[in-house]
């Protein structure tokens, strides 16, 4: 038989070998010296690989020669062998086994693996949560899921100790120990620890926000923002501080607040050395030592260093006093203004001399009294 010059699989055995397996999943029984049965077997085989099988006798021993179509290839003589396919080759014979996804292109190793992807197209979910009735389609899924309920975070930093409740969130995290940024922004440069953290900043440049409000429409570029939003529709407050009892709708604002308790006042002027207990407060104050006054009144063109004190001042203007004092019904630009109203009617005198001991209801009424001892 003249062979072509083209690569396939071949199989070669002596013919004491009395049994081979060709996958895992069929055994052909070799009856050496029953060339009928054994191209019974060999042919039944060919079948689920999608090759064609031919038998040959050569020296006293029986080659089987697989061939894909491609043309023959003979092996060397002794234990069986399998000539290594080339890539291409390889890919198609990997192809010809596996599972096909009857929805869509995929193609999968295994059935199991196939029928998990199934269900993407069909949407079964048959793993239910016992605590929140959550559905899932994978069981792994389910039992990350339960975490949120049990508390459990099997995961470890060995850099700080910090717990995380899946392997990906510890991944990412181990990235703020060593510095890498494998996503990098493709408009700026940027890098960052996730690829979701990527998708986030892509969004100042898209100035893309897919996430609104149903209330008011308002729309935002994350969905925490969102969130933090809907609580001013709801009234939800779930921080609340563990001294006094104040709730807040934002953990950062709970986190600022303590600072009141603890006395803490991390940010220092540069200027002066005044020291406070809010950012925003500092970079307000700053404002006095370059005497920028960013916020101008649209009516007379007065400036002022707070956005605040600006929309107090239009209300003389406009003539609106939206606070009112519940005792005599008279109404204030600002709620400082009521609240030093209300001293009226309390009887109450906050200000103390620190030189005499004198009381007084106003602050102004102190600073005006302390001029008496200087």
């Amino acid at each position: 038989m003249q062979r072509e010059d083209k690569p396939s699989l071949l199989l070669s055995f002596h013919t004491e070998l009395k049994q081979e397996s060709l996958d895992s999943d069929c055994e052909a029984q070799w009856a050496l010296g029953d060339s009928e049965m054994t191209s019974v077997k060999l042919e039944d085989k060919s079948q689920k690989l999608g090759l064609n099988v031919t038998i040959k006798d050569e020296e006293e021993k029986n080659v089987v020669i697989i061939n894909n179509g491609e043309g023959d290839l003979l092996t060397q003589d002794g234990i069986p062998e399998v000539e290594t396919l080339g890539e291409k080759q390889q890919e198609d014979y990997n192809h010809k086994k596996s599972h096909h996804c009857p929805h869509c292109e995929e193609h999968f190793s295994s059935l199991s693996l196939l029928k998990k992807h199934i269900k993407i197209h069909t949407g079964d979910k048959p793993y239910s949560c016992s605590d929140c009735g959550n559905c899932f389609s994978r069981l792994g899924n389910l039992i990350v899921h339960q975490r949120i309920h049990t508390g459990d975070k099997p995961y470890s930093c060995s850099d700080c100790g910090k717990y995380f409740s899946r392997l990906a969130y510890l991944t990412v995290h181990q990235r703020i120990h060593t510095g890498e940024k494998p996503y990098s922004c493709s408009d700026c440069g940027k890098g960052f620890i996730s690829s979701s953290v990527l998708t986030r900043h892509q969004r100042v440049h898209t100035g893309d926000k897919p996430y609104s409000c149903s209330d008011c429409g308002k729309c935002f570029s994350q969905l925490d923002y969102l969130k933090i939003h809907q609580r001013m529709h709801t009234g939800d407050k779930p921080y609340s501080c563990s001294d006094c009892g104040k709730c807040f709708s934002r953990l950062g604002s709970l986190n600022v607040h303590h600072r009141i308790h603890t006395g803490d006042k991390p940010y220092s002027c540069s200027d002066c050395g005044k020291c406070f207990s809010r950012l925003g407060s500092l970079n307000v104050h700053h404002r006095i030592h370059t005497g920028d006054k960013p916020y101008s009144c649209s009516d007379c063109g007065k400036c002022f260093l707070k956005s605040s004190v600006l929309a107090t001042h239009i209300r003389l203007h406009t003539g609106d006093k939206p606070y009112f004092c519940s005792d005599c019904g008279k109404c204030f630009i600002s709620s400082s203004v009521l609240t030093r109203h209300q001293i009226v009617h309390t009887g109450d005198k906050p200000y103390s001399c620190s030189d005499c001991g004198r009381c007084f209801s106003q602050l102004d009424y102190l600073k005006v009294h302390q001029r008496l001892h200087t």
